[in-house]
């Protein structure tokens, strides 16, 4: 098994960090923190995860605010 002990991300999952984003901020401001039509046009969980997961950079984005966020900690 690969092991990354040093990856704060690994065992999460996208839909995990998107759901997170959208309770904290909501679409529209999450929207305008990253803009990408994902969020910003008809946004929905699938919609962005389909988006996100061809968009290396745009996923980049989401991840790292996660990250400054401090979402994902316990």
């Amino acid at each position: 098994m690969n092991e990354q002990p040093n990856n704060p991300l690994h065992g999460v999952k996208l839909k995990d960090i998107v759901e997170a984003l959208v309770d904290y901020y909501g679409w529209e401001q999450l929207g305008y923190n990253i803009n990408i039509n994902c969020f910003n046009k008809d946004p929905s969980v699938k919609s962005s995860l389909k988006f996100l997961r061809r968009t290396p950079w745009a996923r980049e984005e989401v991840e790292q605010l996660y990250l400054r966020l401090g979402l994902g900690e316990k």
